[in-house]
């Protein structure tokens, strides 16, 4: 008999449970006890939702506190020994310490953060050095597995991979690669299984994500000695190894070979990969997990096309071999359709969120086992894709026609940077090493008190435009105080970067509680793109020219770039994602029109997840740069040469794609580089960038307030890499997330390191 099997939950609860006790723990509201009480209820009520759903195979060890990278790490004592003053590993106060860092005299910085391959969730990087010796250490895996045991669930321990885990980690010497260490690191892994065998496992699933993309042959090589030796350490537990977000390529033959009993595929991302393994040949002994239903995207499967890959499966292995799933984890998409009691019902009758995907893999394992005819079991998605198919909302005739117009010159600037450079200048009039920020300011109890009230319509549309307006003040005169040299209105009237747009654009619809874990306790609640994209009005003008209107110097115009609004909303899977992200374009550049017609000098174009849409397989790399550059182009070209466009990119490796960020030309980026010491900047040292750039010289994801000393000695290592003309000086990304007692001094400290480097550079 076929089974369905779930490969991760969403961890943050309903309500999002999790994040309001984690932050009540961090402002000392509650204890850890009450903290991990609430991680063990929505434990618990998790698995039991998936089992009563029909998942007979129900994940263990996918929740978090923080992050599941930094829970491995963890787990094998992995833990630099300078977080190990503020507690043993598994304590909150090392964990929370190497997550975000400690404030005040004598506190910390947190380890760096970047994406998950291609997704905007955010993992804590481990850091390991040549010394590290690991073991071990918190037996997280172990308690959450005799918690199911005791409730009667059916579960499967869940963790990261060992080769997976050292190639996503960092060197503190960069002089040798983390997977050196496996030799090292394998005991304590074996260890593990072992204990979990012995604690009732019968299968042990470890995630290998980095077999989706291209992979040196010496880290090849490692797989089958590894696999070998968890397989013979696991004992009577049989090992899964699953890999997502790509296709499987030419390693699938050496992953065929290893000692597994079960191999899952992402059949969403790589149809091709079943066809091509069903030719090898499948070993007796394994069975496959095949993804076939979208782990993260939020549309209704047509699951009678979902059904064929899973009855050829079945015709060559056998049913009873054949494990139905979600492409990757549900952590990726909403928990439950349930709160959502706005969106009109054609639209919600296309959705599916992780409660809804659980229904529809019972349905095809149902099918697969001969449980019902598909007709009859699959009647209502029939009956939605055929709805989908026919809307006449997805297609909007101008669009299409705007798109077809297009010409070369659209997506070009009238002259080069260089002579922009100069006309810029003597139109800003800035000094050497100018200061500036990357778009938002904090979002305070007041602005969640005017949105609230303005939702409950307690407020007129004039009493809460009147409100916005005035914390916009509050921000213009803060930054003159602090000496700013370029100004942002700081987005008062902005919930989400990418939502404040997806509300206002036709063709987008937004959730009341569609969130989805970024990073830690940060949510957000990508929307979802159902049709052609069109932008009916100005959406941040009112708001731009009455921050300039305040001020003399230059207030930069915000908004959000067509990629980085493709990448983190729910994307319509009925065109290509380029149609799509062009469209966006269009609309982006009409709003940057409007700008620069106001009178807006300078306008930032975000584009934080340009690096994080790059596919995994190289092949595929160089078809997304070009689309992706010629978005941002769209969006930007339409200016005057002494318009200056701005972008920001964070949290990304930019090594391999410096080129094709060199190719946006933007007047000036602004990057995530703080966290990581500034070793970003050394792909910026062979290539020699020909914009303007400002690398992030503090964190701003973590509370502490860093010195002006420590940014002047940021700044210096910049300019081993950046030509002081070419050097601006800013956070890392956006202040939304912090308070205004920390962001306060740390901008004072990093004007102060600015204005020291001037006055000894000239």
């Amino acid at each position: 008999m076929a089974t369905a099997l779930n490969l991760g939950f969403p961890r943050i609860g309903k309500n999002r449970e999790l994040k309001r006790q984690t932050e009540a723990y961090w402002q000392g509201q509650s204890g850890q006890e009450e903290l991990r009480e609430v991680g063990k209820a929505l434990r618990a009520e998790h698995w039991r939702l998936q089992a009563s759903a029909g998942i007979d195979s129900v994940p263990v060890g996918d929740f978090s506190f923080y992050d599941h990278v930094l829970d491995t790490a963890t787990m094998f004592g992995a833990v630099p020994k300078r977080y190990l003053a503020y507690g043993e590993p598994g304590s909150f106060g090392s964990y929370f310490a190497m997550a975000r860092g400690v404030a005040g005299e004598g506190g910390i910085a947190p380890l760096e953060m970047t994406k998950w391959f291609d997704t905007n969730y955010h993992y804590i990087v481990p850091e390991l050095s040549r010394d590290m010796a690991f073991s071990l250490t918190w037996p997280k895996l172990v308690e959450e597995l005799a918690e199911a045991k005791e409730l009667g669930i059916a579960a499967r321990p869940v963790l990261l991979g060992p080769v997976s885990f050292l190639r996503l980690s960092r060197a503190v010497d960069d002089a040798f690669d983390p997977t050196e260490l496996l030799g090292r690191l394998l005991p304590a892994y074996q260890e593990l299984l072992a204990t979990l065998a012995g604690a009732g496992a019968s299968l042990i699933q470890l995630d290998e994500p980095v077999l989706a993309g291209e992979l040196p042959k010496p880290v090849l090589d490692l797989f089958p000695k590894t696999y070998a030796a968890l397989a013979e350490a696991a004992g009577g537990a049989g090992l899964m190894l699953a890999s997502y977000f790509g296709s499987l390529g030419s390693r699938l033959p050496i992953v065929r070979d290893l000692p597994l009993t079960a191999l899952h595929l992402d059949l969403v991302r790589a149809p091709e990969d079943l066809r091509s393994l069903l030719d090898l040949g499948v070993p007796e002994q394994l069975s496959l997990s095949l993804g076939v239903v979208d782990g993260r995207n939020v549309w209704r499967s047509d699951l009678g096309q979902a059904l064929k890959p899973l009855a050829a499966a079945a015709d060559a292995i056998g049913t009873d071999r054949v494990l139905v799933a979600p492409s990757c984890s549900l952590l990726h998409v909403p928990i439950s359709l349930d709160a959502e009691r706005q969106l009109d019902g054609e639209l919600r009758s296309w959705l599916a969120f992780a409660t809804e995907k659980l229904g529809e893999l019972r349905l095809l394992r149902a099918a697969l086992a001969g449980e019902g005819t598909p007709e009859d079991l699959f009647a209502a998605s029939s009956d939605v894709a055929r709805s989908r198919g026919a809307s006449p909302r997805r297609t909007r005739p101008e669009v299409q026609s705007r798109l077809k117009a297009l010409e070369s010159k659209d997506f070009e600037r009238q002259a080069a940077h260089a002579e922009r450079r100069q006309v810029q200048a003597d139109r800003l009039k800035l000094p050497p090493l100018p200061t500036t920020t990357i778009g938002s300011f904090p979002q305070t109890a007041e602005l969640r008190r005017l949105r609230a009230a303005r939702r409950r319509q307690e407020l007129s549309e004039e009493q809460y435009e009147e409100g916005i307006r005035g914390e916009i003040a509050k921000v213009i005169r803060l930054q003159e105080e602090i000496g700013l040299d370029v100004l942002v209105h700081g987005e008062a009237e902005r919930n989400d970067m990418v939502e404040y747009f997806g509300e206002q654009l036709e063709g987008f619809t937004v959730t009341e509680q569609g969130w989805v874990q970024s990073y830690g306790t940060r949510c957000v609640k990508p929307p979802i793109i159902y049709g052609d994209v069109v932008r009916p009005r100005p959406m941040t003008v009112q708001w731009l020219t009455y921050a300039q209107s305040l001020t003399r110097r230059p207030v930069k115009g915000m908004l959000t770039g067509p990629v980085t609004i493709l990448q983190w909303s729910f994307v319509r899977d009925d065109q290509p994602r380029r149609d799509t992200c062009l469209q966006i374009a269009l609309a982006i550049r009409d709003e940057v029109a409007d700008l620069e017609a106001a009178g807006i000098r300078a306008i930032q174009i975000d584009e934080p997840a340009f690096r994080e849409g790059m596919p995994l397989g190289e092949s595929e790399r160089a078809a997304y740069l070009k689309w992706a550059v010629e978005c941002f182009r769209l969006a930007t070209s339409g200016v005057a040469n002494a318009t200056q466009i701005h972008s920001h990119m964070c949290y990304s490796e930019f090594n391999d794609i410096v080129d094709a960020i060199a190719r946006l030309d933007a007047d000036v980026i602004s990057i995530e580089a703080s966290r990581s010491d500034m070793a970003l900047l050394r792909a910026f040292q062979d290539f020699h960038y020909p914009n303007e750039i400002g690398p992030g010289v503090y964190d701003i994801h973590s509370p502490r307030v860093p010195s002006a000393e420590e940014m002047e000695a940021q700044l210096r290592q910049a300019l081993q890499s950046i030509d002081r003309d070419q050097l601006w000086v800013n956070p890392d990304c956006g202040l939304k997330t912090r308070r205004f007692e920390e962001v306060v001094p740390s901008l004072q400290n990093m004007v102060a390191a600015a204005r020291s480097l001037r006055a000894e550079i000239g």
